[in-house]
C-alpha cells in the first residue's frame, strides 16, 4: 500500500462519523433526507455528509435539493463537506453545476481540509468532470 493510499484512508476514517456511544448528551445532528439524495449534517464538528445517488429521474430535482443542502450548510456554518458520488453512474455533466457552484462560492470548502470526495469503479464521465473541476478550483481530498 503506498502513503498516498494509505493518507487517503486516515483521511476518510478521520472524516467519519463517530459509531461510539457518547457518554454525555450529543449535540443535535440536522438529518435530511430525499428520495433518492441525501445530507445530514454532523453539528458537533460542522461536517456535512453527502450522499448523490441519482441526479435525474424520480425524487427531487437536483439543483432544489442542493439549494436545499448548502443553505442547512450555512444555518450551522459547516466547516466541512464530504460528498460520495460513487452511486453516479450516468447523468448529464450540468446537473452537477449546482454542486460545483455552491462548493468554489464557500471559501470554507474550497480551503484545504474542507472538501472531500468520494468517488469509485463506476464514477465516469460526469463525476469525473465535477471532480477534475473542483480540483481545479478547490482543494479536495480524494478517496476511492
Amino acid at each position: 500500500m503506498s502513503r498516498v493510499q494509505l493518507a487517503l484512508i486516515l483521511a476518510v476514517l478521520g472524516c467519519a462519523e463517530p459509531t461510539a456511544i457518547s457518554p454525555r448528551p450529543a449535540e443535535p445532528t440536522i438529518v435530511e433526507q430525499a428520495q433518492v439524495n441525501s445530507y445530514s449534517i454532523n453539528a458537533a464538528d460542522r461536517t456535512v455528509y453527502v450522499t448523490l445517488k441519482q441526479m435525474r429521474g424520480e425524487g427531487e430535482p437536483v439543483r432544489e435539493f442542493m439549494g436545499r443542502m448548502f443553505n442547512s450548510a450555512d444555518s450551522v456554518a459547516a466547516r466541512r463537506l464530504v460528498i460520495d458520488l460513487r452511486s453516479i453512474e450516468a447523468s448529464d455533466g450540468p446537473l452537477l453545476v449546482p454542486l460545483i457552484k455552491g462548493v468554489v462560492t464557500r471559501d470554507r470548502f474550497i480551503r484545504p481540509g474542507g472538501l472531500l470526495l468520494i468517488v469509485g469503479a463506476n464514477s465516469f464521465s460526469p463525476v469525473q468532470n465535477a471532480a477534475t473541476l473542483l480540483r481545479q478550483y478547490a482543494n479536495p481530498v480524494f478517496a476511492y
